[in-house]
């Protein structure tokens, strides 16, 4: 069994802690104070979940550091360097400042960019960074749609392992390329919740990509409008 180490017992932590333990693996809930990680692990009551110490998690097979990086989440990292080298590090974070109401880097970088860049020797792969946490609690939307999570990396071997330990999750996981195309994702994030605020269904919202094959042809109903 492979197991998955989760730093921090936020409400995206927790709830990514008993999706993985749902699917199949092994998780290591880390706290800065192990009684509490442990105590919760027994709560959680989902399977495969023991709680212990941030240098407990990440040094499971594959790590999900669930912080964000306006807390520190590189510093943090750093005593933990050694540990992280050579295995899939699970990004999902998103730079927020303090009031969601924007991001704090630039947009020529993102949070997975940055965490690559600290540590090169981690195997980053960005995933669950658009999926609000309330979705996890409830993830079909209408008529049963499963809605998209996108994953990316520069890794495609860590990638693949990424996606190994997603199955039977419910969602569709999406190839999203690169690891710099978690700029779109991070911003998509950011969009939706903005809107999702105005519309009134936030935080129960996600992304998913529509789209079908299209041939040109007789039933071509641009083509009179670009000749014009």
């Amino acid at each position: 069994m492979t197991s998955i180490g989760i730093l921090g017992t936020g409400r995206m932590g927790l709830r990514l802690a008993r999706l993985f333990a749902r699917s199949g693996s092994e998780v290591v809930i880390g706290s800065r104070t192990p009684e509490r990680a442990r105590a919760i692990a027994a709560r959680l009551g989902a399977g495969a979940v023991r709680g212990g110490s941030y240098a407990d998690a990440a040094d499971a097979d594959a790590v999900l550091p669930a912080l964000f990086l306006r807390d520190g989440l590189l510093d943090q990292l750093e005593p933990l360097r050694a540990r992280l080298a050579g295995k899939p590090y699970v990004d999902i974070s998103n730079p927020f400042n303090a009031d969601y109401s924007d991001f704090i880097l630039p947009w020529d970088t993102s949070g997975a960019e940055e965490i690559q860049k600290r540590f090169p020797e981690a195997r980053v792969v960005g995933a669950f960074k658009n999926v609000w946490w309330e979705v996890f609690d409830a993830p079909h939307f209408d008529a049963g749609l499963e809605s998209d999570v996108y994953v990316v990396s520069d890794d495609a071997e860590a990638k693949r392992s990424v996606l190994a330990l997603t199955h039977g999750m419910p969602f569709r996981f999406v190839d999203a390329g690169r690891l710099a195309n978690a700029r779109v994702v991070e911003r998509m994030t950011l969009f939706s919740g903005e809107l999702g605020q105005r519309a009134g269904f936030f935080p129960r919202m996600n992304w998913r990509l529509l789209g079908e094959p299209w041939t040109p042809g007789a039933k071509d109903d641009l083509a009179p409008l670009a000749a014009r």
